[in-house]
């Protein structure tokens, strides 16, 4: 079997299994415990590799919690950031899942075991409330003790009956895949509710890329929205030839979804010291100015919601805001999230972001920062998307890519909206490797192509209003059929004659008859 249908029935076993446990409960709410289950098999079996470090001899799965000294505990702790005890097991749990009458409780005591062995190490903020949404005790699992414990069951039993073959040959992959494969699946069915927090994995890509152009090196990698972790997720795996030296960071104001991103780090063995995913408000409340600058940003931020902007004067004394003299709009934050983007990154980085194409062209406060970001020559392209690429709307976005380094003092600006540059799957359309490929080669060349791609000197965008809207530089291409009016005419009097003819012979045959 090969590893695409490895990875094809894999996935039709876990929504198969979502779909059967998951009976009254919403899918998107209950999303959290098949994904819990799948991170806690995880971690579990992670941890046990990382215990018998490839010594046959070793089973740890069957010794006694006892005969854990302090010392492994400790060097366990410091090394993978949370201990598990054998008896803690997902393997051990999962056995007696059917019989066990205080499964919900006995769960949450290990999942508060595993979160509290963190604490005072330096991966505690990593791992505290890890599990806070896999809630065993929750009324979504039914009204009494023994409906709670028939899904919980249900869901452990169906996971561990999943094959995820040998660790070491490709068990993270499946892991990590199948986790965003589930994830991606719920946003697909929640609608907006679900899909504003996931980026789909073939725009991730395309982002990803953009922002790493051309470094075979980065200091650290940052998404100021991160979602789930998918960007940075692609990120990883775009560099998983070169080197990333310091590793993931993110900030997610949502909780149920800040946790979804640090389950996804582990999945995709990114141990906790190769990340630093925060909770809280970006815009209000950054919390990781003290790691920047960043080579690379990739962000998909929430398109034009409502933030405090004016009414905190404070705000235009931001280090973020500041230069630009002009805050976004209260109803619309989406330039917040850009000048805050490009406070952050490195004078030799770049960050690609996902926006909302009406920034691109209205007045106000939003022409001022593009202005602002237009004489200091910071855009370096502008990409116009195929609309319904996203879960949950169907609108044609933008992505903008900022860079301090530019040399030519130009923007480029490219209309990757036609039936070229995507394929119609379902309900959605999709990018293909193909189409990033060809995108990827537009970027890089800067060359200008007929209806596909154009740079334009900042002076005449600044003679233009500071407009960085695609369809104002790229003509699109004109698909009307082309019609000679001659030959049209020729072919309308031919028509008018035998017209006439027939007229003729009808009243010829009509005369007959009355006769």
């Amino acid at each position: 079997m090969t590893s695409v249908d490895q990875r094809a029935e894999l996935q039709a076993k876990i929504w198969r299994i979502a779909n059967e446990v998951r009976g009254s409960v919403d899918g998107w709410d209950f999303k959290h415990f098949v994904l819990g289950a799948l991170f806690y098999r995880f971690i579990s079996e992670n941890f046990t590799n990382y215990i018998e470090g490839g010594d046959d001899s070793i089973d740890y799965t069957s010794l006694s919690d006892h005969v854990i000294t302090p010392e492994i505990k400790e060097d366990a702790i410091k090394t993978k950031g949370y201990f598990i005890y054998p008896s803690q097991l997902f393997v051990n749990v999962a056995k007696t899942a059917n019989t066990n009458g205080n499964l919900n409780t006995d769960l949450k005591a290990i999942f508060d075991a595993i979160e509290s062995s963190a604490y005072g190490y330096s991966s505690e903020e990593d791992i505290k409330g890890l599990f806070a949404d896999f809630d065993t005790t929750s009324t979504r699992l039914g009204n009494t003790v023994e409906n709670k414990n028939t899904r919980l069951a249900a869901v452990l039993k169906g996971v561990e009956a999943l094959n995820f073959g040998n660790f070491e040959d490709n068990q993270i992959d499946l892991f990590g895949d199948a986790y965003e494969f589930l994830i991606s699946n719920y946003a697909a069915n929640a609608g907006k509710s679900g899909g504003e927090f996931f980026t789909p994995q073939h725009v991730s890509k395309l982002i990803a890329q953009l922002a790493m152009h051309k470094q075979t090196i980065v200091n650290k990698i940052y998404d100021p929205a991160a979602g789930s972790g998918s960007l940075l997720l692609q990120a990883k795996k775009h560099f998983d030839n070169h080197l990333i030296e310091e590793g993931f960071f993110g900030q997610e104001v949502n909780h149920t979804t800040y946790n979804l991103a640090r389950m996804n780090m582990f999945l995709h063995n990114i141990n906790y010291n190769k990340f630093h995913i925060v909770l809280g408000d970006t815009l209000r409340d950054p919390q990781l100015g003290n790691d920047k600058p960043f080579d690379a940003i990739v962000s998909n931020p929430p398109y034009s919601i409502n933030w405090i902007g004016s009414d905190d004067p404070t705000l235009i004394n931001d280090d973020r805001f500041a230069p630009a003299g002009v805050l976004a709009p209260k109803s619309k934050a989406d330039f917040a999230f850009v000048l805050h983007a490009l406070s952050y990154l490195s004078s030799k980085g770049r960050a690609a972001i996902v926006c909302f194409p009406g920034i691109f062209y209205r007045g106000g406060a939003e022409q001022k920062i593009r202005k602002y970001l237009v004489d200091n020559n910071f855009v370096e392209t502008v990409i116009a998307l195929a609309p319904n690429l996203f879960y949950g709307t169907s609108i044609a976005v933008n992505i903008l890519v900022l860079s301090k380094h530019k040399t030519e003092n130009k923007t480029q600006f490219i209309d990757a909206s036609g039936e070229d540059f995507f394929k119609k799957v379902t309900n959605n359309n999709v990018l293909t490797d193909a189409h990033i490929e060809r995108i990827m080669e537009l970027f890089d060349g800067k060359e200008d192509v007929k209806h596909v791609a154009m740079s334009i000197d900042n002076n005449t965008i600044a003679e233009n209003d500071y407009n960085l809207s695609v369809s104002s530089y790229v003509e699109a291409k004109d698909n009307r059929e082309q019609v000679d009016i001659k030959e049209l005419n020729k072919e309308i009097a031919t028509t008018v004659q035998k017209i006439e003819k027939l007229r003729f012979d009808i009243d010829e045959i009509i005369k007959e008859i009355e006769r």
